[in-house]
């Protein structure tokens, strides 16, 4: 056994000092620092039969001389999944699922451990086996595939592993684990890195895909140290509003796909739906016409989607105006109602306004501020606009409307949804050949206003 040795870490950021301080020099948090034992032994946390044989170096080769044929993935049964992971699940990947607490997420990996036509291996460290078996029977009855392990300590996994031999490993969550390699406590930097460590050497000798759940911190970063983002080969954020039903499944990091992608479920009493047509969803159905609402054009990554904007603008009963927004940038809001204001002339500086992205969902796509002007200016004269209208576009400094990206895409998605008029900047390039769609090209507010209200 080596020298025991001893270290200070920052629970926050990972940086080490050889002895203790109260703030931390690269993140200036207080009170962050603590000390951890580092016992290094001259054990195998993982050895299969052909990693104990003398393994021979790897040479360099040419790159016109590597294979690049495709990896194949294994398919999770799950077509949002799919498409936010690039196809499916590498061999040998690391994954890790991150979100907030009770948004879904051991749900989400329960449900499709239950669904894969893999022998899989769901390690929980929080819940007994009782109460996931509970969870199951609501979300699928029956699995011939799925074992259930409750157990924390990396060394009893690795040896059920072994006797069970599963082709994906699912672990919830990585800081509940530790290891006997180091003296601290589960969810400690050092016992992270080292549990994460030991799963990367198994997942790349075995060629088994392993997903980890992750804890996120109150700022909504994965808890732990930054490293472990690094060390795994795909990062998954569960995001959603725990009192809204709709959950969002993007990818920040993926070395085998885009990060454009994104998944869309549904929270329901028997686990997630999928979601296959948001723009369905986000859109609410009204009998009659109203005043203030206004469809826009989005993209979430590489999909389009069709969502409703809702503005309400009265008279201020107090001194100051109110401006507030729900889904959408408040900053941004505030800078329409000036271009609005200055450039085209609408007296809205004693009222008050309040706008509202539908399905509680946030939205960062400039290509929102058209339809987000239609929707005030629709409350503000208390004019309904007419049903089948959509808007992509976004409004500049001086009121002009500019071009936004992927135009062809969004009137192909308007015009699948069964809208009649799309409203886009001048200055895009439609290459559309044929559509049935009537596209009205404006070039600044006031082509806008007559458009809708002239």
């Amino acid at each position: 056994m080596s020298k025991i040795k001893t270290a200070f870490f920052c629970q926050k950021c990972g940086t080490s000092y050889s002895k203790w301080q109260g703030q931390c020099y690269t993140c200036k948090e207080w009170n962050t620092i603590v000390e951890e034992v580092i016992q290094k032994e001259d054990k195998s946390t993982w050895r299969t039969a052909s990693s104990q044989e003398k393994t021979k170096s790897s040479k360099p080769l040419l790159i016109k001389e590597i294979d690049t044929t495709e990896e194949i993935r294994l398919n999770t049964n799950d077509k949002e999944l799919n498409r936010v992971l690039g196809g499916g699940l590498v061999p040998g990947s690391l994954t890790l699922l991150g979100g907030e607490p009770g948004i879904g997420k051991s749900t989400l990996l329960l449900q499709i451990s239950l669904k894969l036509p893999y022998r899989t291996l769901y390690v929980s460290g929080e819940e007994s086996q009782k109460q996931i078996k509970m969870r199951a029977e609501r979300i699928l009855p029956s699995s011939e595939n799925c074992y259930i392990l409750t157990e924390t300590k990396t060394q009893n996994i690795f040896r059920q592993i072994q006797e069970i031999e599963p082709e994906i490993v699912i672990i919830d969550s990585i800081q509940t684990l530790q290891t006997d390699y180091i003296e601290s406590s589960a969810g400690s930097i050092s016992q992270i890195r080292e549990c994460t460590a030991e799963l990367i050497k198994f997942a790349k000798e075995t060629n088994t895909p392993v997903i980890l759940i992750g804890h996120i911190t109150k700022d909504g970063t994965i808890a732990g140290p930054k490293i472990l983002e690094h060390m795994v080969d795909t990062v998954l954020q569960f995001e959603g509003d725990r009192n809204h039903v709709y959950r969002i499944l993007r990818s920040l990091k993926n070395r085998f796909g885009s990060t454009a992608e994104l998944g869309i479920y549904e929270m329901l009493g028997n686990g997630l739906r999928e979601v296959e047509n948001p723009s369905e969803i986000l859109i609410s159905h009204k009998e009659e016409a109203l005043s203030g609402t206004a469809i826009a054009c989005t993209l979430e990554g590489m999909r389009p989607l069709m969502i409703e904007i809702q503005a309400l603008v009265s008279s201020a009963v107090y001194g100051t105006p109110q401006r507030s927004a729900t889904g959408y940038n408040a900053k941004r809001l505030n800078m329409i109602l000036a271009v609005l204001e200055k450039r085209a002339g609408f007296r809205l500086g004693t009222k008050d306004v309040f706008l509202n992205v539908t399905g509680g969902i946030s939205v960062d796509d400039t290509a929102i501020d058209l339809a987000v002007v239609a929707a005030i200016l629709s409350s503000n004269e208390d004019i309904a606009i007419e049903e089948g209208f959509c808007f992509a576009g976004e409004v500049g400094l001086s009121g002009e409307i500019r071009p936004v990206n992927r135009i062809d895409q969004r009137i192909q998605e308007a015009e699948k949804l069964g809208f009649t008029t799309i409203l886009v900047s001048k200055h895009n390039k439609i290459s559309l050949k044929s559509s049935k769609i009537k596209i009205v090209l404006v070039s600044k507010i006031e082509d806008v206003v007559s458009e809708l209200f002239g």
